[in-house]
């Protein structure tokens, strides 16, 4: 179904927000997106909702399968405003994911327990969003692939993330309850490339909706408590996205392109497509799902 703006899906569309979960994926442009849609819809979400501009193309066996709104990924935020918009327009309580082209969404066990699985679980511990980490993958072989996008020799980090304690500006002697902010990957080995605020690897992609709720620019949310890692009593299961975007900014910037050569360490290690890896690196974890 293709919908020429946000407004007329909110208008026409909008009994898909009453259910779930929901994908919500902005395409910057079209590198990797048939895939980025492919496997949303092959891990269990009910519904893929697809912000792009009209003169992105989409495969056939895609275009049928998908809600697609026509938006401009361009303007400051545009995900963010997207996502806040969709949130007032659910019902409460629908679980929602967001994230952009050429970003994977894992979680632990994926390869035989889908998403939705995941989530009914994750109710019953009584918890409304899941933190996620966005892991950076890259091309080892940045002649062959310039953008430095490839699924079949993509890379990753298996060392160098770390966290520290987010500050809570309502007590200056002591960070916020339960959250982090979590450093790590290119953002972190090519840090004078990137922003202060955009340094963050953590991300609360996953959550349930509530008509006050905000998403905020930093992909935290109005509510500190969906910004946890983990509630009082145990730790909670986390996820990761596995995502070329910095790869691909830092490849494409003016800024930056000229500067770097390769992005490849002594720490880079193939990835292996498959949650056990992520889990055993320390980049998702379980929880108390078993």
């Amino acid at each position: 179904m293709r919908y020429a703006s946000l407004d007329q899906f909110l208008n026409d569309g909008r009994a898909v927000l009453a259910r779930g979960p929901v994908a919500v994926i902005l395409a910057e442009d079209g590198v990797e997106l048939d895939t980025t849609l492919q496997h949303h819809l092959d891990a269990g979400f009910v519904d893929v909702v697809l912000l792009a501009h009209d003169a992105i193309e989409l495969g056939a066996d895609l275009d049928g399968r998908v809600h697609r709104i026509t938006h401009d990924a361009h303007t400051e935020n545009a995900l963010v405003g997207a996502v806040n918009r969709l949130i007032k327009a659910a019902a409460p309580g629908v679980w929602m994911y967001y994230c952009h082209n050429a970003e994977y969404l894992f979680h632990p066990f994926c390869e035989t327990r889908n998403i939705r699985e995941m989530l009914t679980f994750h109710s019953e511990e009584r918890r409304e969003a899941v933190l996620s980490y966005v892991v950076d993958l890259y091309a080892d072989d940045l002649t062959r692939f310039p953008n430095a996008v490839s699924l079949d020799r993509a890379h990753l980090d298996r060392s160098g993330y770390y966290a520290l304690g987010r500050p809570d500006p309502a007590n200056h002697n002591h960070p916020r309850e339960r959250q982090l902010d979590f450093f790590g990957g290119l953002r972190w080995r090519f840090e004078e490339h990137v922003p202060l605020p955009r340094r963050k690897i953590d991300r609360i992609a996953l959550f349930r909706t509530r008509p006050e709720l905000v998403l905020r620019p930093d992909f935290t949310f109005s509510d500190e408590e969906y910004n946890t890692y983990a509630c009082p009593w145990h730790h909670n299961i986390t996820t990761a996205i596995a995502s070329f975007r910095t790869a691909k900014a830092l490849r494409t910037n003016a800024g930056s392109m000229f500067d770097i050569q390769s992005f490849g360490w002594h720490n880079s290690t193939p990835f292996q497509w498959h949650s056990q890896q992520l889990m055993d690196l320390g980049l998702m974890e379980p929880g108390q799902w078993v």
